[in-house]
């Protein structure tokens, strides 16, 4: 397994991209710590983690008495999907900077600690967006995405010396995640198929992006067998930006 005895941290674990993550995570050996605003909804994954027979706890990272991996997950989208950049109160802006950025800062900053404490090295994840790699998606969500792509490029440099690596996801279209619904649109049968059509229609190779297309992402990144990997924008978004 890639990832035995390894201490992970996910944040955003209750759904989506965070949930399947736990799940792989456990698969390939991880003691996983499932974070997430949603109580109700993180014991969900732990109780499946345990289920499997992972290791997984809805508390802090002192319950191993390590750190491993961190996996900084956790965002929002644009408030309502599809509104323009001048419909953005102040609130709004806000909101999203604190959630999206100054969240993935407090999460590198802590992790960083924690393994110069260590002293053995370690790994951070951060989930950016292709809409912060090119101009897709609401306008102040992308610059948030783009501003925890610098910050993953620009911490991978500086800790380097220190053993610690540190790369982003940046997925494509998810329909099938509660990310419409947290943008207030509430889809689902044969609504949320038509639109997962229409977004998968977009990609090069058809298809829309899953949370478990970015957990596999994320497990590669995470482990040895991407050990010479470090400032990495991994898009995971079928070819979108490759156009």
């Amino acid at each position: 397994m890639l990832l035995t005895n390894k201490v992970v941290v996910i944040t955003g674990a209750g759904s989506g991209v965070g949930r399947a993550s736990a799940r792989r995570f456990g698969e390939e050996g991880a003691a996983v710590v499932c974070a997430d605003i949603d109580l109700d909804s993180v014991k969900e994954t732990v109780a499946e983690l345990e289920e499997a027979g992972s290791q997984a706890v809805a508390s802090a990272v002192g319950h191993f008495g390590r750190l491993d991996v961190m996996f900084n997950n956790v965002g929002i989208p644009t408030p309502r999907l599809g509104m323009s950049f001048e419909e953005h109160t102040l609130e709004d802006f806000e909101r999203l900077a604190a959630v999206n950025f100054r969240g993935v800062f407090l999460g590198c900053k802590h992790a960083v600690v924690r393994f110069k404490e260590q002293g053995d090295g370690g790994v951070i994840l951060n989930t950016g967006s292709v809409a912060g790699l090119v101009g897709w998606g609401g306008t102040v969500y992308g610059a948030t995405k783009g501003a925890v792509h610098q910050l993953t490029r620009a911490v991978a440099v500086e800790v380097a010396p220190f053993g610690i690596r540190v790369n982003a996801i940046c997925p494509a279209g998810m329909p099938y995640t509660g990310f419409m619904a947290a943008g207030g649109m509430t889809v689902s049968g044969a609504d949320l198929d038509a639109v997962a059509a229409h977004t998968g229609s977009m990609h090069p190779l058809g298809r829309p992006i899953t949370a478990e297309d970015c957990a596999e992402a994320a497990v590669y990144l995470c482990s040895d067998g991407a050990a010479n990997v470090t400032g990495v924008l991994l898009p995971v978004d079928g070819g979108y930006v490759a156009r």
